[in-house]
């Protein structure tokens, strides 16, 4: 995923496409939260198909996230030797079954208040009426076939 900030774009493309405005405002929020939080959007994407006491396999999830196999194996990896989330094998075959630890649903209510916050912080700089343009804007761009 090549993650390309507003500042980075190049002004022609902007000027031109409205799609490149849409793409730049989502990859800066995207940062901006990871900044903040220190998470990945992998690993918060890992940890939102876990919620719930869910129980899934690599495979899964990635197939879930439509995310490559190794990234998500690397995450969980990673996410397992901090305390995360366990790794068991299945009860049939082979796969190995993931789930979030107390620490890892702790780590995910963490995020969890961190967006809900900063939703809140772009609620205030909207009026009402912006924030209903905005949305059904954005709704009327992803119903839009290419």
């Amino acid at each position: 995923m090549n993650i390309v900030p507003e500042k980075e774009v190049p002004p022609d493309i902007l000027k031109d496409s409205v799609l490149a405005h849409i793409a730049a405002a989502y990859f800066s929020v995207g940062k901006s939260l990871e900044r903040k939080t220190h998470c990945s959007a992998t690993r918060g994407f890992i940890l939102s198909t876990l919620r719930g006491g869910a129980k899934l396999n690599q495979n899964q999830i990635a197939t879930l996230l439509g995310l490559d196999r190794t990234v998500v194996h690397r995450s969980i990896k990673t996410m397992a030797r901090e305390g995360l989330v366990s790794e068991q094998k299945a009860k049939s075959g082979r796969a190995i079954l993931v789930q979030l630890t107390r620490k890892g649903n702790k780590y995910r209510e963490r995020l969890i208040a961190a967006r809900v916050a900063a939703d809140e912080t772009v609620r205030q700089q909207l009026t009402p009426d912006e924030r209903a343009t905005l949305l059904r804007l954005l709704k009327l761009i992803a119903e839009l076939e290419f």
